[in-house]
């Protein structure tokens, strides 16, 4: 069975399926003979312009969620700047593609996003062990 994400806008939902695509844009493999983990964001990436538009548009997609959740405009204007900044480096024949491994904006977005929860909606709160 596939994994099933919660519908609706409820401050739950939205972190759910944000730490969902966090993890399938960021981590979602690991490098065969490292510890290093690699996302979607990165190998689509590696197509020239099409993976940064695909990418570009995941990410926009997180900000949404997070307007949607009343971050402030400073939040999500550091948000749309991470994202902006991979998409600028991603433009960048070959190390563009290296910089989108290392510089993982939806994980930063996810940091900002975790941060405005638990401070405002500390019930949404995930133990992870």
């Amino acid at each position: 069975m596939g994994l099933t994400l919660p519908m609706g806008n409820d401050p739950q939902a939205v972190r759910a399926r944000i730490e969902a695509m966090e993890k399938l844009l960021e981590r979602s493999f690991t490098v065969p003979g490292t510890n290093y983990p690699i996302g979607l964001d990165g190998l689509i990436g590696l197509i020239p312009v099409v993976g940064d538009v695909v990418t570009t548009a995941l990410g926009a997609y997180v900000i949404w969620e997070a307007r949607n959740l009343g971050l402030s405009k400073w939040q999500l204007t550091r948000m749309g700047a991470n994202v902006a900044f991979d998409t600028a480096l991603g433009l960048i024949p070959i190390i563009g593609d290296a910089a989108d491994f290392v510089f993982k904006s939806n994980t930063r977005n996810l940091r900002i996003l975790r941060k405005h929860l638990d401070k405002h909606h500390p019930q949404t709160r995930i133990i992870e062990g």
